[in-house]
């Protein structure tokens, strides 16, 4: 197929084009400087616009564009970037999409932190979304910039993707050396329910969903076992062979990561409900084994 990637330099973009490209399709990445390779088009956000040529003849648009969620929690400019990169590039390539006599699917970057603090109550794809936290409200908003392509007939994904566990990307590349200097703790209560994948997995469902054209809507990508942070933070402990036996308190928490603290204290125990009903089979199915593939 010809897949066009918007966020094709970053870390999940690079993984997902080398994967792609290993199964033979051909793959455009949609860069915002001139194109200085074959493989490569032009496309500026900001201005609204794009290579029609390239994203006109796709069969499949992803978009991963998107500012680094790590940042300055209480920046009002980190936080307006961190939701307008978002939503513009979503909003940009899903009228592309629109416009396109064919309408190539979309498969559209979001995340987990839609649905917001559900205690213990387990997500699927159906479940709604709560309360106000930066996060959440961002991911409607990003979530809401592709009905464009939706009201066109477009098959579109969104990818509510969860932290990705690996050891050369936050929040492992952080996580881990602080554990192996005996300093890792569970977050407050540690009862909350921590939504991740592995990159291998986070890979092989978007390839699948390039590649199946009979899911559409939200999809969650995250491991089918949630652990609570007590149990991610014995597991990485374990993994790491250090102890992690202090808390760092809740208030604590709220004070230092501002606009952040929901996404740390808030509980989300996400199914992947809708790649498991499409056949999708998980590598890397609890906490152990996200690890183990994330600190290799």
């Amino acid at each position: 197929m010809r897949i066009v990637i918007a966020g094709s330099s970053g870390f999940l973009g690079s993984h997902l084009v080398d994967a792609l490209r290993d199964r033979d399709h051909q793959v455009t990445r949609l860069v915002r400087r001139a194109p200085a390779a074959p493989d490569e088009a032009a496309w500026d956000p900001a201005a609204g616009t794009y290579d029609r040529a390239a994203v006109h003849g796709a069969d499949v648009v992803v978009n991963l564009a998107g500012s680094p969620t790590l940042g300055n929690p209480h920046s009002d400019s980190w936080a307006r970037e961190l939701r307008e990169s978002r939503v513009t590039s979503t909003r940009v390539l899903a009228r592309a999409v629109a416009e396109a006599p064919r309408p190539p699917a979309y498969l559209a970057g979001n995340g987990i932190s839609y649905y917001g603090d559900h205690g213990d109550q387990v997500l699927t794809e159906a479940s709604d979304s709560r309360g106000q936290a930066l996060l959440t409200d961002v991911t409607r908003e990003w979530q809401a910039a592709a009905q464009p392509a939706v009201e066109a007939g477009a098959r579109v994904c969104y990818l509510r993707t969860a932290p990705v566990m690996d050891r050369r990307a936050a929040p492992l590349k952080l996580l881990a050396p602080l554990f192996r200097t005996g300093l890792g703790a569970r977050l407050g209560s540690g009862r909350q329910h921590m939504a991740m994948i592995s990159l291998r997995d986070w890979v092989d469902a978007v390839v699948f969903l390039a590649e199946h054209d009979t899911v559409s809507g939200p999809v969650n990508l995250t491991c089918p076992e949630p652990p609570t942070n007590a149990d991610f933070t014995r597991a990485l402990a374990r993994a790491v062979h250090r102890p992690a036996v202090l808390p760092v308190p809740s208030l604590a928490l709220r004070l230092g990561a501002g606009r952040m603290a929901p996404e740390l204290l808030g509980s989300l125990n996400v199914r992947p409900a809708a790649l498991e009903a499409a056949g999708f089979t998980f590598s890397d199915r609890d906490v152990t084994a996200v690890l183990t593939a994330g600190l290799r």
